[in-house]
């Protein structure tokens, strides 16, 4: 009988050094370096948000400017403090995706709900000094003031000698004050301190600013400015519409026409005379409502409403139908050269969607484009400039651009269907239709579903492909609006928002968006509930 020993430990064996503590070598103290890297970079963060609240603050931008402090008090305590790791790592994402995308989103949310656009782009103040220097013209038998101009920082100013001879500075900011520190020559200020007299050859490069220089000669802009013809001498000039502040309202001094703040972001006159600029105002649903009320608005918008449907649904359909009967044509193991055809096929994915639709342009030219020389026979066929035959286009080349990628994903989910499925419908005595119908697409909707909804998605605001093919064209002759025969939402809200032939009108514009955002959400949370019997499948 044996018994057990233990085996003698070595007293003289080398001990293993502990395993070092993962918690205290996330802790241990940074190297110098990376401290001063940190404390450096978070020194120009708060610089720069220290002169970004200090300008917004200027601005009357107090919520932005808290909004901006509050969130570099966050990041320097975050990035201060030991541990907190993720919120490191989190901090650059979260603050890219409230200035790029939340705040965007925001603004154009509130943009809608106003009277921003051409006319109505600044405050009221603004405004009604733009109207006042609009209306300055020259006072008769002015006196000349001797004038010489100066820089400081970038900002022009007037430097001039009155008739009696005492030196004067001012800008289109600042109106008139003595400027006591001037120096004289001649018996008129050539010169004055923290400024830099500007010689001719710079006078020259600034023609155009000097000239459109109106400075005040008083803080009541009602007094008139002065204002110069050739850069060295300045004359006054006096407004034509007086501003009464107890009234509200402008006074036509030629006519005697009085213009009143109607309330709608203008001064008005009683016969609807509106004077322009006016100021930014908060409409309410006003843009809602002239959308769908205004009969100048609402006919091209539910034109254009429902051709963007046609599009978007016409191009989720072909392309889907056309890539999976190549992914299925594609995927039989018995055709030859099976991967030469697969990289034909996706080569239109290759190319970007805005040079392609240049391409196509070129091809459907009417006079020289390839299409019509070859196909046609040199006929001028009026492809692009046709209302309905510029529709065909737009069909047609949307399909040659989105078939790539609905064949590449049904390529991938046919291979991932187990073969023991179609084997066993084999056996069954299925027909190769009854299979794909009964088979391989209900599989093949379970993975492509989601993807059919993100491609009306993206098609519904398709602004490339539309506005480099066509533009939105031709232009429709029936409505005062600049809108196309091709164009969809997204390329009427960028015409709106910033028309080559029209104002510019925010507002509407960001409505207009807001109403693409809901339709696109609605369409999307009833589609994804409709899928979720196919996941059932599974």
């Amino acid at each position: 009988m044996t018994t057990a020993t233990t085996p003698e430990v070595d007293s003289t064996a080398v001990a293993r050094p502990p395993r070092p503590d993962r918690r205290r070598a996330l802790s241990a103290t940074p190297s110098v370096r990376a401290t001063m890297i940190k404390i450096v970079s978070l020194g120009l963060l708060d610089a720069l948000v220290f002169y970004a609240a200090f300008v917004l603050t200027f601005n009357s931008e107090w919520v932005l400017a808290v909004g901006i402090v509050a969130a570099a008090v966050v990041i320097n305590v975050v990035y201060l403090r030991r541990g907190w790791l993720p919120a490191k790592y989190l901090i650059p994402g979260t603050v890219f995706l409230l200035i790029f995308q939340a705040y965007a989103i925001v603004y154009s949310g509130y943009v809608a709900f106003t009277n921003y656009g051409d006319g109505h782009m600044s405050s009221k103040e603004s405004a009604i000094e733009a109207l006042i220097d609009k209306s300055l013209v020259r006072v008769p038998e002015s006196p000349a003031y001797g004038l010489v101009v100066v820089e400081r920082l970038g900002q022009l100013a007037f430097l001039v000698t009155d008739p009696e001879g005492e030196a004067l500075l001012g800008s289109d900011e600042q109106p008139l004050r003595p400027a006591d520190n001037a120096e004289f020559a001649g018996g008129r200020a050539i010169a004055v301190d923290g400024y830099t007299t500007l010689d001719f050859s710079e006078m020259i490069d600034q023609q155009k600013r000097i000239a459109a220089m109106s400075v005040p000669l008083t803080d009541d802009p009602n007094d008139g400015a002065l204002q110069t013809p050739d850069g060295s001498q300045a004359f006054v000039y006096a407004a034509t519409m007086q501003y009464d502040e107890e009234a509200d309202a402008f006074v036509d001094t030629a006519t005697g026409t009085v213009y009143e703040d109607t309330g709608e972001g203008a001064f008005a006159a009683p016969d609807g005379t509106e004077l322009m600029p006016g100021w930014k105002i908060d409409v309410g649903l006003q843009n809602f409502v002239d959308a769908f009320t205004e009969e100048s608005i609402r006919q091209p918008l539910l034109s254009v409403m429902i051709w963007t449907f046609v599009f978007a649904g016409f191009t989720v359909a072909a392309t889907f139908a056309v890539g999976v009967f190549l992914a299925v044509m594609l995927n039989d193991p018995r055709l030859k050269f099976r991967r030469t055809f697969r990289v034909l096929a996706i080569l239109p994915y290759a190319f970007p969607v805005f040079l392609s639709a240049i391409i196509w342009s070129g091809m459907l030219n009417p006079q020289f484009g390839i299409i019509n020389q070859v196909f046609f026979g040199g006929a001028a066929i009026p492809w692009l400039t046709d209302p309905l035959l510029a529709k065909l286009s737009i069909l047609t080349v949307s399909l040659w651009l989105g078939y790539p990628y609905m064949f590449l994903v049904a390529t991938g989910a046919l291979q991932s269907i187990p073969d023991e499925y179609v084997e066993a419908a084999r056996v069954d005595g299925a027909s190769p239709w009854a299979i794909f119908r009964h088979v391989k697409l209900p599989l093949l909707m379970v993975s492509m579903a989601p993807l059919l909804i993100a491609s009306f998605a993206f098609n519904f605001n398709n602004f490339n492909l539309i506005y480099m093919l066509t533009g939105g064209g031709p232009q429709d002759i029936t409505t005062d609006m600049n809108v196309g025969a091709t164009d969809i939402l997204i390329t009427l809200v960028y015409k709106v928002a910033f028309g080559e032939t029209g104002g510019r009108d925010f507002g509407l514009a960001s409505a207009f968006s807001i109403l693409i955002f809901v339709m696109v959400a609605i369409i999307s949370v009833v589609s994804f509930r409709r899928t979720k019997a196919l996941e059932e499948l599974n």
